[in-house]
């Protein structure tokens, strides 16, 4: 089959009308699926909104461990020292330096 050579004034409107009705159609379904990806990046910003609360929670949450956590070891301390000094000072009355 050989292509046409002379295009008449009918057919390339016909071929305009063609080309624009599937452009046409092209439009909607982007329309459509940019509508869709829009939905889901308001869902995946919502989930990345509930990550940083939980985020920030947990931060708060190791800080008050952290917290704890350093108060028991001064407690400890205080409480070794204490018995460290009370050995000594039972050495010390009984003579044995």
């Amino acid at each position: 089959m050989m292509p046409r050579q002379n295009w008449t004034d009918e057919r390339l409107d016909h071929f305009e009308k063609r080309v624009d009705e599937r452009f046409d159609r092209v439009d909607e379904r982007f329309d459509t699926f940019e509508g869709k990806v829009d939905e889901r990046f308001e869902l995946v910003d919502d989930r990345f909104d509930r990550i940083e609360a939980d985020v920030r929670e947990m931060r708060s949450d190791l800080k008050q461990m952290q917290r704890t956590m350093v108060q028991g070891v001064i407690a400890i301390c205080t409480t070794m020292s204490a018995g460290f000094v009370a050995i000594l000072c039972a050495l010390i009355g009984a003579g044995a330096f």
